[in-house]
């Protein structure tokens, strides 16, 4: 993997700046695995991580998805869970799937939950947390619009949130998609970004944007996309 990885890099001029075209068709050349690697956009923030009012967190549902589909549960109670299911839910319980959560079967890559049932799920958040699954409202997972939610994430909306060294990493599609649909994509989660830039973030604010795919080097975009 070594060797494949250093033949690729040749490819890339790790001192230049293309622009997003240029850069989308270069990932698609330089990714070489046996299968259909995810492409993901890093971009460095001029953020200070450690201050709470700084942190750069939102979702989008990209115009393309990213070719990847999640499997959604939902936890509500009464008419909502046939709401969940017309929507496309895999998973639709309260009581019963709470109890499941309990016993450690999380057969499910996220959870959504309508607010009066959040109380409940006090009991499981121990098993939930650590796997990153406890529903939240800022991640758009705590809410009574059932339908709207899953059908978003089923498409393939996206959770944006940079991490302790100010960076956002986020996928973006996969590299079977045309190039048009990744650029699309890179520049609707960009402008995402911009949107999200906290009122207390002083100086330059996007440092740097690359790109790569799962198995291969990384590249820098201009930022001006």
């Amino acid at each position: 993997m070594a060797k494949r990885l250093e033949e690729v890099s040749k490819l890339v001029d790790k001192n230049k700046v293309y622009t997003v075209e240029e850069a989308v068709s270069l990932v698609k050349e330089t990714a070489k695995a046996k299968f259909d690697e995810t492409i993901e956009v890093h971009i460095r923030l001029g953020i200070d991580p450690k201050q709470s009012d700084q942190i750069v967190r939102g979702i989008i549902s990209l115009p393309h998805g990213i070719g990847r589909t999640r499997k959604v549960a939902v936890l509500v109670k009464g008419e909502k869970q046939k709401e969940a299911q017309t929507a496309g839910a895999d998973i639709v319980g309260s009581d019963d799937l709470i109890e499941e959560i309990s016993k450690g079967e999380l057969n499910f890559d996220v959870l959504v939950a309508t607010p009066d049932i959040m109380k409940d799920l006090s009991k499981v958040a121990k098993v939930l947390g650590p796997k990153g699954l406890m529903p939240n409202p800022k991640a758009g997972t705590v809410t009574f619009e059932i339908g709207q939610t899953v059908a978003e994430l089923k498409k393939g909306r996206v959770e944006y949130k940079n991490d302790s060294f100010g960076i956002i990493h986020a996928p973006v599609g996969k590299v079977s998609f045309d190039k048009e649909k990744l650029v699309g994509n890179i520049k609707a989660l960009v402008e995402a970004v911009i949107k999200a830039k906290p009122s207390s973030s002083k100086g330059q604010y996007v440092k740097s944007i690359s790109i790569s795919s799962t198995m291969g080097p990384g590249i820098f975009v201009d930022q001006k996309i």
